[in-house]
């Protein structure tokens, strides 16, 4: 009996919310089968890793423009869902999950059919009526979004009552943390709740002293395809080989990323320059138009095609989100690679990571900056080996996959 995974937006690797999405996809397509319905919206069409998952088909619809656009936008907006979620929800995505979720051909019955965050949660509201529908969360909408990102989104009673009703209808849902399962209770104490943690692809991830030669040369390598970009030279580089580097992989369009950099810039790196001002800071990820820095000891990448080169040149990863809810993938994907991570309490809070034991958790600008100045000064190998450690074993694809045949 194949699943059937419901989205609302074109599936590609731009955001931690879709891979959470792949995560899960991947997990569910190696056990069941899957059909992967998704709207085209965001991205003309699905990314390589999400059109190669063995065991996937992939099923477009296109949304209507205009007046039916208008209508479906309006319609979803009376019905109580917020504005920056009713975008996602359309007509056509309804009508094709329903047809998807009854057709014969699929096996002897559909399996389980799941919507994919709060838009698809809501684009589906009418066929949870008829059958379980499971909803797939990202985060505890509820919990934050109103800090954030006020257009749009009416009050924060609104969207608890909006939370409240799609945790109401679904089946079960299926959460990134034992917090958020917390919090989900709080909002709705009748919801079917399960804890499905954010992985990553772990066995594809070679990490780090894998990728780094032993030793390194008195003189760098001359840049090449595979190799690391050429990054302009401090002002007076001494030491051989590359300066100390923090990498910060993230989506600058999500504000509580955006918000995490503007600390590192006028809090934590401040600090750090003064006792390495060699020190460097590599931005990776869209949503930075330009550098937000004129220091040349920051570099912006924007979206790289090869992420393994851009985490090889770094000394460690720097996690500092202030806010936000879920599970930061950026977190574990460092991890995975073996990097020493220096994170916030936020951004470790629903990760099942011991400080000191798996990464380096600090609050403040102070705390975090001795934490970021003694790894970058002394490197911290056990600490990243024993980050992938606990990632293969809880964070992996393969577990996500066990768990949910449970």
């Amino acid at each position: 009996m194949r699943d059937l995974l419901v989205v609302s937006q074109t599936p590609a690797l731009s955001s931690g919310q879709m891979l959470r999405t792949y995560g899960v996809a991947r997990a569910l397509a190696a056990h069941r089968g899957l059909d992967l319905l998704y709207v085209r919206f965001g991205a003309q069409e699905p990314d390589a890793a999400f059109s190669s998952i063995p065991g996937m088909e992939l099923h477009e619809v296109v949304p209507s423009r205009g007046a039916g656009r208008l209508l479906a936008y309006a319609r979803a907006r009376l019905g109580g869902v917020p504005g920056g979620f009713a975008r996602g929800v359309s007509k056509e995505l309804r009508l094709a999950a329903e047809r998807l979720a009854s057709e014969p051909e699929r096996g002897p019955g559909r399996g389980r059919v799941i919507a994919d965050g709060p838009s698809a949660a809501a684009a589906l509201a009418r066929l949870a009526e008829r059958r379980p529908v499971i909803y797939n969360a990202h985060n505890i909408e509820s919990g934050f979004r109103h800090e954030v990102e006020r257009r749009g989104l009416e009050t924060p009673r609104s969207l608890r009552r909006f939370e409240r009703g799609v945790l109401r209808r679904a089946s079960e849902s299926w959460m990134v943390s034992e917090a958020d399962v917390a919090a989900a209770r709080e909002l709705c104490p009748e919801a079917r709740l399960r804890y499905v943690p954010n992985v990553v692809d772990v066995a594809a991830i070679r990490p780090l002293w894998d990728l780094t030669p032993p030793s390194t040369p008195a003189k760098p390598s001359p840049p090449s395809a595979s190799s690391k970009p050429a990054a302009p030279s401090p002002p007076a580089a001494a030491t051989e080989g590359p300066p100390p580097c923090a990498i910060f992989v993230a989506s600058f369009h999500y504000i509580p990323n955006r918000n995490g950099l503007r600390f590192l810039l006028e809090e934590v790196f401040p600090r750090v320059w003064a006792q390495l001002p060699e020190a460097r800071l590599l931005l990776v990820g869209g949503g930075l138009e330009q550098s937000p820095s004129n220091d040349p000891r920051v570099e912006t990448l924007g979206f790289v095609d090869d992420l393994p080169a851009a985490y090889a040149r770094a000394t460690c990863a720097v996690v500092p989100l202030l806010q936000g809810g879920g599970t930061p993938l950026k977190l574990i994907e460092a991890l995975a690679y073996g990097l020493p991570v220096i994170a916030t309490p936020r951004a470790a809070a629903a990760l099942a990571v011991v400080d000191g034991e798996h990464c380096l958790i600090r609050e403040g600008a102070d705390a975090f900056a001795e934490a970021l100045i003694e790894v970058l000064r002394d490197g911290a190998p056990e600490l990243g080996r024993r980050g992938r450690e606990l990632v293969a074993e809880r964070y992996s694809i393969e577990a996500l996959g066990a768990l949910l045949e449970r």
